[in-house]
């Protein structure tokens, strides 16, 4: 039986599946950002512009992409995921008054498509391909999504990637996860979230999904809003064993 397993940019692709296995068969939606890569990698590319402070700058633009990603959803003024990101690194860079010539912005967001892959993300998708349909599910723009997980080896281990922009719209926005459901064929069938970021494993969660929080640091604190992940672990090679007892 043939039938549609991923949309990317409105396009469809199809694959030769056994329809029984593939009704009954929880798909797995991975963030990007946090989760596969990570964004303080840009600290070691920050030394030149920040010294002793690159971490902290790099700390600080991520939080504000983030920041500024919610704030345009709430707001309806879409602008991408690459948008953010580089109205991000202005102000990061402006709080510690540091020069950015436009040559350099240019060259740091350059550097941003290429972050490198925490340690166990490849080994837990090649893990986990086979077993479960995997797709890639995130804010960035399919281009950025494409050159970040190919620089790492990690896009040919998903079926398909999901991102906001067809919705122009950003996680936690509950369109986004029913978008994803969607995007994913997981119609009756569970749709599972594996991410890093708290405030993603809970508007996923919030939106009726399953959702992993991957707690990469031991002390990071889980928001306490009464939503609770599906499972916690700490690192993605936990991810084959936790995902067989949910």
């Amino acid at each position: 039986m043939i039938v549609q397993v991923v949309v990317k940019n409105d396009t469809a692709e199809w694959a030769q599946l056994d329809e029984e296995k593939v009704e009954m068969m929880m798909r797995l939606a991975f963030d990007v950002y946090g989760t596969l890569v990570d964004p303080m990698g840009m600290s070691d590319l920050l030394q030149q512009d920040a010294g002793d402070d690159a971490g902290a700058v790099a700390a600080l633009w991520r939080e504000k992409q983030l920041e500024f990603s919610f704030r345009k959803g709430l707001m309806r003024v879409y602008e991408d995921f690459g948008v953010c990101t580089r109205q991000a690194l202005r102000f990061a860079m402006a709080t510690y008054k540091l020069p950015l010539s436009s040559e350099r912005e240019d060259e740091l967001m350059t550097a941003y498509l290429s972050l490198p892959a925490f340690d166990d993300s490849l080994p837990a998708l090649k893990a986990l391909k086979g077993q479960y349909p995997l797709f890639a599910f995130s804010n960035g723009s399919y281009p950025a999504l494409e050159k970040v997980l190919g620089h790492n080896h990690l896009l040919e281990q998903f079926e398909g990637l999901v991102s906001v922009d067809d919705l122009k719209s950003f996680k936690p926005d509950p369109a986004v996860y029913a978008y994803a459901r969607r995007k994913t064929g997981a119609w009756d069938e569970p749709l599972c979230l594996v991410s890093s970021n708290a405030w993603d494993v809970i508007g996923a969660r919030a939106a009726g999904l399953l959702a992993v929080w991957v707690r990469r640091d031991s002390e990071k604190v889980f928001e306490d809003w009464g939503i609770e992940p599906s499972a916690v672990i700490g690192s993605l090679s936990e991810l084959p064993e936790t995902l067989a007892n949910l």
